[in-house]
């Protein structure tokens, strides 16, 4: 059906055709992924986080095989391979470049004088307009329902949103809490021109994390935000988050829950499966995803719920 966007902004900037990036996931967001989620008329997103540079020059390429639809990709400004990363997706001439965890001003000048269209994940309206003043083209503003790692703003979607499209121009895109059209349409109803979706691209077959990490999912939607001290993340009920709680509930000092934190507990969790010992890093959304569809069925889905919402809001059936 012939769908009308309330803003088209995002569309153009990174020419597709609906007004939703599938996220740059640890672990989860590859190349297969990133190249189903373009097909399906998405902006899909290789996560750099996840991978070597030699690794991530591969996914880029691909991905390129796999589809001729845009794919941008997700740099973490704190990963060791950040300026690596960076080199390789201005060198494969990726068209879109995601940065987060970090200070956008970091990346700025490769990016802009590539003429790459750039997006900065922020946490707060303050941190949106430093995006803005950065040279951003747009702007994520992620939620505190958000899976993952989170800012420490505790800002809810539901309030971030509208708060940062009243302090910046460029498009703003709202991204944790969002697995549904319905959802959705409530983020474009508070002023955004799109969404970012992470946790119902996770658990979709195409995903690179591990059948029992996505299994654990589905039957689970206990999440929590934990290791403020450190770096604040969110993740689903398992024996290692129970270890840390009560690290935390002890009083543990930040070299403590470090030390219990180790190397690769992410990568442990989602890429390997380990479901016990590993980080599942999850959005509240979890007690919404039921299934493991295939990425197309999972935007066809969003688009009917979409469309239903917003007959419902016009007085439809």
């Amino acid at each position: 059906m012939s769908r009308s966007w309330p803003d088209s902004r995002l569309q153009e900037l990174f020419g597709c055709a609906h007004p939703i990036l599938q996220a740059g996931m640890v672990h989860n967001s590859g190349a297969d992924l990133a190249a189903a989620a373009a097909e399906a008329g998405c902006l899909g997103l290789i996560a750099a986080g996840s991978y070597r540079p030699d690794e991530f020059r591969a996914q880029v390429r691909r991905a390129r095989e796999l589809t001729a639809k845009p794919v941008g990709v997700n740099i973490p400004l704190f990963f060791k391979y950040a300026r690596e990363s960076l080199e390789t997706a201005l060198a494969e001439d990726v068209p879109v470049i995601v940065t987060s965890a970090g200070s956008p001003r970091r990346a700025a000048g490769p990016i802009l004088d590539a003429g790459r269209a750039w997006v900065h994940v922020a946490a707060s309206p303050a941190l949106a307009v430093k995006c803005q003043e950065a040279g951003c083209h747009a702007v994520v503003v992620e939620g505190f329902e958000a899976g993952g790692h989170n800012g420490r703003e505790e800002l809810t979607t539901m309030v971030l949103t509208p708060a940062a499209v009243a302090a910046v121009d460029i498009p703003v895109i709202a991204a944790g809490g969002i697995a549904t059209g319905a959802q959705m349409a409530a983020a474009l109803a508070l002023g955004a021109a799109g969404v970012q979706i992470g946790s119902r691209f996770a658990v979709t077959r195409e995903s690179a994390g591990h059948q029992a990490f996505k299994q654990a999912v589905v039957d689970g939607d206990d999440t929590l935000l934990v290791l403020k001290q450190l770096m604040p993340v969110r993740l689903l009920d398992n024996a290692f988050r129970r270890r840390v709680l009560e690290a935390e509930a002890s009083g543990a000092a930040k070299e403590e829950l470090a030390a219990l934190l180790g190397e690769g507990r992410a990568r442990l969790g989602m890429a390997q499966g380990d479901v016990d010992e590993g980080e599942l890093e999850i959005g509240q959304v979890a007690a919404l995803i039921h299934d493991i569809p295939s990425a197309a069925e999972v935007v066809a889905a969003l688009l009917r719920d979409y469309d239903a919402a917003v007959a419902r809001l016009r007085g439809g059936p």
